[in-house]
């Protein structure tokens, strides 16, 4: 297995000792100013960006490893963690990738899934994404059951989208295609809100703004957080607009049979977009991870 240290190097292009030299002094608590300008024989002669680079991956990675541990251990007890699990889990190469895979495991609050689930309405919702040519409507008239408070077909049919869009949700490959849409298809957008024109007179620029994620500089980023910290501005961050056609939604998981599924099921995909791209803690995950791509420095 590949240490901290060779994997910063392999990154970096350098040899295994000069990062070796520099993790130890930087352990000993020496700055990289000091370290660039008086110590170049001890690390190889590493340059000032090479070395913040380098405390920059340090940080990351130890807290990564760290983060590792503590998964293992909780699914572990849990009595949850198998060999293909567990070999996932030490595979995964950034702290977006390890919390996605954890999702499912870590403790929670008893959600509308989990209602519907206690409620047998699981194998409607795994008939109709396996079965899409199966009528909705008729499907779930079985499942109809006052008793286990399914009063009728459109409830049925609400627990069964319930608990699909709960899957999706803590689908890892599923996230992290999202992830990757995101950042090449997503769209960062700000509207004003109602009467706080004059208190936000300086970030006017912004008070009906849209531009691919992609392509918005750091400081604007930061300018916009500001202004929605300041309940100025609402700040979206979604797909770009695809039509009337439904919701984007980038993965098989959901482009075959669930797709036909949430377009006869009512609300549905309105329902999955607020899961998988909605102004929810997952929106905040996709931005730090869109964003920190090329701008995390400046967030620090």
């Amino acid at each position: 297995m590949t240490s901290i240290d060779q994997q910063i190097a392999k990154e970096l292009n350098v040899r295994d000792e000069q990062v070796a030299a520099a993790v130890a002094l930087l352990d000993g608590g020496a700055t990289v100013p000091f370290i660039a300008r008086y110590r170049k024989e001890a690390t190889g002669a590493l340059d000032d960006a090479q070395l913040r680079t380098l405390d920059e991956r340090l940080r990351y990675l130890r807290e990564l490893e760290q983060r590792r541990t503590v998964i293992i251990n909780s699914i572990r007890e849990q009595g949850k963690l198998d060999d293909a699990l567990e070999a996932a889990i030490r595979a995964a190469d950034s702290k977006g990738r390890l919390e996605d895979i954890y999702l499912p495991f870590k403790p929670k609050r008893r959600t509308r899934a989990e209602i519907a689930k206690e409620a047998g309405l699981e194998p409607l919702a795994d008939l109709l994404l396996a079965q899409p040519q199966n009528d909705p409507l008729v499907a779930a008239a079985r499942f109809v059951d006052a008793g286990k408070q399914v009063a009728d077909v459109a409830a049925a049919l609400d627990g069964a989208r319930s608990i699909l869009v709960g899957r999706f949700a803590e689908d890892a490959d599923l996230i992290g295609s999202l992830r990757e849409e995101m950042w090449s298809a997503g769209r960062l957008a700000s509207k004003v809100r109602d009467g706080r024109q004059e208190a936000g007179a300086k970030f006017s620029d912004y008070f009906d703004f849209a531009e691919k994620l992609a392509k918005v500089p750091s400081h604007r980023i930061l300018a916009l957080f500001r202004a929605e910290k300041q309940e100025i501005l609402d700040v979206t961050i979604g797909p770009e607009d695809l039509g009337p056609t439904g919701p984007l939604v980038p993965h098989a998981l959901a482009l075959t049979s669930s797709q036909r599924f949430m377009k006869r099921a009512g609300s549905a995909p309105a329902t999955a977009k607020r899961h998988l791209w909605g102004p929810s803690r997952r929106r905040r995950k996709v931005q730090a991870t869109a964003i920190g791509r090329r701008q995390c420095r400046a967030l620090r």
